[in-house]
């Protein structure tokens, strides 16, 4: 297995994800409601930017590898998973978004892993419609987390219409991928 600083940045982001969990855990009396959502928030979002900053430096200083292209997808859906199972259980989150969202993540990983079996995997490579919705989900975690007033806006409430806008663009990905590995799928059923 390389290691190097991008892959080191993927594996900091999965080691965020259990603190992220954690913190909605600790009780009352060692951290407030208030602190838990600010700390949370801030863990999701160094998080979040390591994902972004991973990809750029292996790239910039051409270090990508198999394993680092294996390992930072994974990294980004255990940590939208584990996000939305504690905002699940917060209540700030309806069941049906965590599923779709989630569901979306499990069937596109399959379809990409079986379509680069057959050696199709450019049909199913990242598109500008996969990039905003994570993008919408990126920003509506990390205020659905914290749910406090900001600078006067309510994130809560910004939260809640960007993980709407997320599901429906994770939908909208998930059959714009489909549609598009659907001739191999038919050829090989």
């Amino acid at each position: 297995m390389p290691i190097n600083i991008p892959i080191a940045l993927t594996w900091l982001r999965i080691a965020l994800i259990p603190l992220i969990v954690v913190l909605f855990y600790l009780p009352d009396w060692l951290v407030d409601e208030n602190t838990r959502g600010l700390l949370a928030s801030i863990t999701f979002i160094v998080a979040a930017l390591t994902d972004w900053f991973d990809g750029w430096l292996a790239r910039r200083w051409n270090q990508t590898s198999s394993f680092g292209a294996f390992l930072d997808p994974v990294a980004d859906k255990l940590m939208v998973g584990a996000a939305l199972l504690v905002l699940l259980d917060l209540g700030r989150v309806g069941v049906a978004i965590a599923l779709v969202i989630i569901g979306r993540e499990i069937a596109i990983s399959a379809l990409r892993e079986w379509m680069a079996q057959i050696g199709a995997s450019a049909s199913v490579a990242v598109s500008w419609l996969g990039k905003f919705k994570t993008a919408a989900q990126m920003v509506a975690i990390p205020c659905l987390l914290y749910a406090q007033p900001l600078f006067g806006i309510n994130t809560l409430l910004l939260g809640e219409v960007l993980i709407i806008v997320a599901a429906i663009l994770t939908v909208w990905s998930m059959c714009y991928y489909l549609k598009r590995a659907w001739p191999a799928i038919r050829e090989r059923a």
